[in-house]
């Protein structure tokens, strides 16, 4: 952990909860709307880091709301140490990729499977490329500059990976 005390997933929904209080369900949509393309979150670490956040004073409860959803809002101290998480180094990224693990067994795929692998993985980035480029275009006519940069890494990670596809070798 950082010299903030936070992880990056707990950074991600201080972040979030800029935008206003947000009960976890809430947090989830903002996190895939805005983040995915680039960074993933699961339900589980969301619902693990808020009462975590909650404890720490980071964030506070409001009033229950509908099936007893809780919503969250963002402290001052939750702000700073937001902006402290903000000014510390970002570390060193983590590649995991399962299809390029995969494929370096890919003496070990029967033909049909590593055919099968290579079509699955060209198929999702594909869509996936064009689902960012709209939200680029979408977040560049809203005038959101900084989530069009974000989101244009996406764009040139789906690329690559599609570049990187054709170069595997999937026949026998």
């Amino acid at each position: 952990m950082a010299e903030s005390g936070v992880n990056p997933t707990a950074a991600a929904l201080l972040g979030l909860l800029h935008e206003g209080p947000m009960t976890g369900g809430q947090l989830m949509a903002a996190a895939e709307r805005r983040l995915s393309p680039y960074w993933s979150m699961t339900r589980s670490q969301v619902y693990r880091e808020l009462p975590v956040l909650a404890e720490k004073g980071l964030v506070r409860l409001g009033k229950p709301g509908p099936r007893m959803s809780q919503p969250y809002a963002i402290t001052a101290a939750g702000k700073r140490t937001f902006s402290r998480w903000l000014a510390e180094s970002p570390g060193r990224d983590t590649i995991r990729n399962p299809v390029a693990l995969r494929v370096a067994f890919g003496n070990l795929h029967s033909p049909t499977q590593l055919k099968n692998l290579h079509a699955a993985a060209n198929e999702y980035h594909s869509e996936a490329l064009a689902a960012v480029r709209e939200q680029v275009k979408n977040a560049k006519k809203e005038g959101e500059a900084y989530d069009a940069s974000a989101l244009e890494f996406a764009v040139a990670y789906h690329k690559a990976a599609l570049s990187w596809l054709k170069s595997v070798q999937v026949g026998g």
